[in-house]
């Protein structure tokens, strides 16, 4: 299996085969509108305007799976993230990324590429451990997903080439995109 295998729906409910994407570069990421790192939604946008017309797409799922921290509609987050970000990349419909409920596409990322750890020189980086310590004990040992704007990147012959914990700087995966186009 590979990307092209899966479909998701969009914020308007019309499902998407992946397979649109075929040949393009693309970054998938799970994202809250009310989260610590939601200012990544400026990295992406501005990555996205550099390098859409050369092959690259980024996805975007929002997840209320970690703090609750998407806990609006569809047709809200999308509001929100136009209104307050300017955002033009694609916008897909709220999923689960962990659990019963899990979306196949992000059962298959996380099987392709596991959990790493995080950046260390993240200041973020602490506070996640300790919260995830918590709640999750062996949480490195998983491929779940550990919280909002996790990233993976998709070559164009659909293989996930890399996975970004949302820690990793945005400089990097701008780094690795720029690689594949």
């Amino acid at each position: 299996m590979n990307f092209y295998d899966f479909e998701a729906e969009d914020v308007v409910c019309d499902v998407h085969k992946m397979e649109e994407y075929r040949g393009m570069v693309v970054l998938i990421v799970n994202t809250a509108t009310q989260c610590g790192f939601t200012p990544q939604y400026d990295d992406l946008q501005n990555i996205y305007e550099k390098y859409n017309g050369a092959g690259f797409e980024i996805l975007d799922f929002p997840c209320n799976q970690f703090g609750n921290q998407a806990p609006g509609s569809n047709e809200e987050i999308v509001s929100f993230c136009d209104a307050k970000f300017g955002i033009t990349f694609k916008h897909y419909a709220k999923i689960d990324v962990n659990g019963e409920n899990e979306h196949p596409l992000y059962r298959f990322l996380k099987e392709e590429k596991g959990f790493k750890g995080f950046d260390e020189e993240n200041p973020l980086t602490p506070l996640l451990q300790r919260m995830l310590e918590r709640t999750h004990k062996d949480y490195a040992e998983t491929s779940d997903i550990k919280w909002n704007f996790t990233k993976f990147l998709i070559d164009r012959k659909g293989h996930v080439v890399e996975r970004f914990e949302p820690t990793d700087s945005m400089d990097v995966v701008e780094e690795k995109i720029r690689e594949l186009l």
